[in-house]
């Protein structure tokens, strides 16, 4: 249907496991947190110099997003402005705050200090993606669908976003868990039509949301 907005992409990685589109893309089950994201990165053949100096919620949030975008968007479609980022989690970026509240206690680390606020994770991605539109980072309890549903369909139905990718991006220490989803709206008839009317595709509902969010959990 014209205008409709579409989930076109998802994407998942928690308990040494990363999803693509509802199914298994890698696991490896024997690694550390640290480790499993480093393999991950290799395993997708990503070449990205920056990855490796960034914290672990950024190179969590960060390899989500490539592994959504992967073979499922046309950045050429639209300009850098009317693509954007509206993430959450539950910890904000406490597990970089610990890290450098422990480097304080000899020599406060810059490096370290650059990833204490929890929206790093969006403009690394943006940075990566050119994407110059609205983004936010928002902290809840646990992942709410309604809230992004309503958020980014605003965004979208104000003509503000065109695409949009959304989710949760939550670590602690060991515990990890991402899982996005990239948005986009139908501009008219005949407008990219086998994007949106393929296999996997799905409508941009609340229901949606949580049923992929469950699924990709692992």
């Amino acid at each position: 249907m014209p205008g409709e907005i579409y989930i076109t992409a998802s994407s998942g990685i928690s308990q040494h496991r990363v999803f693509k589109n509802q199914l298994p893309a890698y696991d490896n089950p024997d690694a550390d947190m640290p480790g499993f994201l480093m393999a991950a990165y290799h395993h997708f053949g990503i070449k990205y110099p920056k990855f490796y100096k960034m914290d672990h919620l950024c190179k969590l949030g960060w390899l989500a997003s490539e592994v959504l975008l992967k073979d499922s968007f046309d950045e050429l479609r639209y300009q850098p402005e009317e693509m954007g980022i509206i993430l959450a989690n539950a910890s904000s970026s406490l597990d970089a705050d610990l890290k450098y509240f422990e480097s304080t206690k000899e020599f406060a680390s810059p490096a370290l200090f650059v990833y204490t606020l929890p929206n790093i994770v969006i403009g690394e991605i943006c940075i990566k993606h050119k994407f110059k539109g609205e983004n936010a980072f928002f902290i809840f309890e646990a992942f709410d669908a309604d809230f992004m549903e309503k958020y980014v369909r605003n965004l979208i139905n104000s003509n503000i976003l065109q695409a949009c990718i959304c989710g949760w991006v939550e670590l602690i220490g060991e515990e990890y868990r991402a899982v996005l989803f990239l948005v986009e709206k139908a501009r008219g008839p005949g407008d990219h039509e086998p994007e949106f009317t393929q296999q996997g595709i799905m409508l941009f509902t609340q229901e949606n949301l949580n049923k992929i969010y469950h699924l990709e959990n692992g």
